[in-house]
């Protein structure tokens, strides 16, 4: 399934953006998720901050005091993991480092979206910029050098356990700053990475002390998904209030249920903001205005329409959770072992991907749920049992046609799917590492369900406007509110209205688009301005 804002397959570099990105500077503090979208899917440029480049040069001369003592420092001059204890002498500690990143990268499976392995890169490179790690001045220079080259490594689905962060991830990463494995460049051709370094000018790294630790050690990866995922849900929460406000109107419903002073009665935020939002929606509808007469005798409406502020409203504030943590693991400097300010060389366990996994498991929940209402105002359209008025699957010959009847089944294998992909990843751990690593996040498994999940709603939610749309036409002549109707519209530019069958995949995935790209709430929002 593919993400939002891009219908470009793991082995595609993004289409020229139809505008120049401003570069993205990154210092000693944290990128923002804007950022992250910035330089994942509209190439961006990186530069590095002068406070990171002072930074880098002052904790580097630190790991260098400490390479010359006699004395074993971990990820300086030992082994790693199980072999934490074991010394390594000067002159074997390149090779050390080159092993290390050999060895990790060890991934297996299909190929990762460049979006996600640009989001984790830029994210190494933040924390490579705080100064925190040890690393050299232009070993930074040169992973900043790949990402404004456009050359993006090749990265497996299966590796990461997400402790010690997503260890093989980016240890593909660091293979191709070492001049080794295989990238895709800016055009997508796949080639040995020494070539695309050398096209594009760079130097192949040499490794020195503790930089191949701080090359891998990180949750990069699944907060990068993380914060793409973030910015995916802003557009598809809105868009669901409007698919909901379409089915409201085509199924005859009312608006007295989203009343402010109603919501005011549970104060709970993103409550409040849907219900406003379809207030906003629905305004000025001839047809919810058409049955609000005594002469209609409904009391009230399915839960799937009355309750959809407090189902959308719920997963808003799962967004809201989910963003602040992560902004505060944006800030964070994720390496073991660490420099810390006053100068000290530490091992900690800051590395351990839970904080960020458990969000990426909640976020799952709030997508399957939001999805499943969806689903069933689409089936309570083509029900003529329930849809008040309308034809059988809105069909146009009854009997002959079957209309829209397969598009809700496709929704509702999505839905099953989603609910499938919504038991968490996080409550799993498989100890590694010789029982060091005896307890492990998974994050980056809860992190790639979430974007299979995503792409899931979206089509869900493509499928629902779809079939409101045909239900609206069938109310003639009765006609949507000025918003809704912006909607109908633009669906109406690629996906004809109601007639006999004809092949629906691809309207389906017209729709579908149009919902990834933030088409059908942009349409809305000419009328209603910003939505919450």
């Amino acid at each position: 399934m593919q993400p939002i804002d891009t219908a470009l397959s793991a082995t595609s570099p993004h289409a020229e953006s139809a505008f120049a990105p401003a570069p993205v500077t990154v210092g000693t503090g944290p990128v923002s998720m804007t950022d992250v979208v910035a330089v994942a899917r509209h190439d961006a440029r990186v530069l590095l901050g002068d406070d990171a480049r002072a930074a880098v040069a002052a904790s580097r001369t630190t790991i260098e005091v400490l390479a010359s003592d006699t004395a074993p420092h971990y990820g300086i001059s030992t082994g790693f993991g199980a072999l934490a204890t074991t010394f390594i002498g000067a002159d074997d500690r390149t090779r050390l480092q080159q092993s290390l990143v050999r060895s990790h990268a060890a991934g297996s499976g299909p190929e990762v979206e460049r979006e996600t392995v640009r989001a984790l890169m830029l994210l190494r490179l933040s924390t490579l910029l705080t100064g925190r790690t040890g690393i050299r001045l232009s070993t930074a220079e040169a992973y900043a050098g790949l990402i404004n080259a456009g050359i993006t490594p090749i990265v497996r689905e299966y590796g990461s356990l997400g402790c010690s962060g997503d260890l093989a991830p980016l240890a593909h990463c660091a293979l191709a700053l070492m001049g080794e494995g295989t990238v895709r460049d800016r055009t997508g051709t796949e080639m040995p990475a020494t070539e695309a370094l050398a096209a594009a000018g760079l130097e192949p790294v040499l490794l020195a002390e503790k930089e191949g630790l701080a090359l891998i050690n990180g949750t990069d990866g699944m907060l990068g998904q993380l914060s793409l995922a973030l910015h995916d849900l802003h557009t598809l929460l809105g868009t669901a209030d409007v698919a909901a406000a379409m089915s409201i109107e085509a199924l005859l419903g009312t608006d007295a249920v989203f009343a402010a002073d109603l919501a005011g009665l549970r104060p709970q935020l993103g409550q409040q903001a849907s219900a406003t939002n379809l207030r906003h929606l629905l305004a000025g509808s001839p047809i919810v205005a058409s049955h609000k007469g005594p002469e209609c005798t409904r009391v009230q409406d399915a839960y799937s329409l009355r309750c959809a502020p407090q189902v959308h409203g719920a997963a808003r504030d799962t967004i809201e959770h989910a963003s602040r943590i992560a902004d505060r693991e944006l800030a964070s400097a994720i390496d073991n072992p660490v420099v810390t300010i006053d100068g000290r060389v530490e091992s900690n366990g800051n590395f351990h991907g839970a904080p960020v996994a458990y969000v990426l498991d909640f976020l799952a929940i709030a997508v399957a749920d939001v999805a499943s209402m969806s689903e069933r105002r689409t089936d309570r359209m083509l029900d003529p049992a329930r849809n008040n008025g309308l034809p059988a699957f809105l069909a146009h010959d009854v009997g002959v046609d079957s209309g829209l009847m397969i598009a809700q089944y496709t929704a509702a294998g999505i839905v099953s799917e989603l609910k499938r992909l919504a038991v968490p990843a996080s409550v799993d751990s498989i100890p590694s590492s010789a029982m060091q690593e005896d307890h492990v996040s998974m994050g980056w498994h809860a992190a790639r369900k979430l974007r299979t999940g995503i792409d899931g709603l979206a089509r869900v939610l493509g499928i629902e406007v779809m079939t409101a749309s045909r239900a609206l036409d069938l109310r003639v002549p009765l006609t949507p509110g000025p918003a809704t109707g912006a909607v109908l519209a633009e669906v109406r530019r690629e996906v004809a209205g109601p007639g006999p069958d004809r092949f629906l995949s691809p309207e389906i995935e017209s729709v579908a688009a149009s919902v990834r790209t933030g088409a059908v709430l942009a349409a809305a929002q000419t009328v209603t301005g910003t939505l919450s």
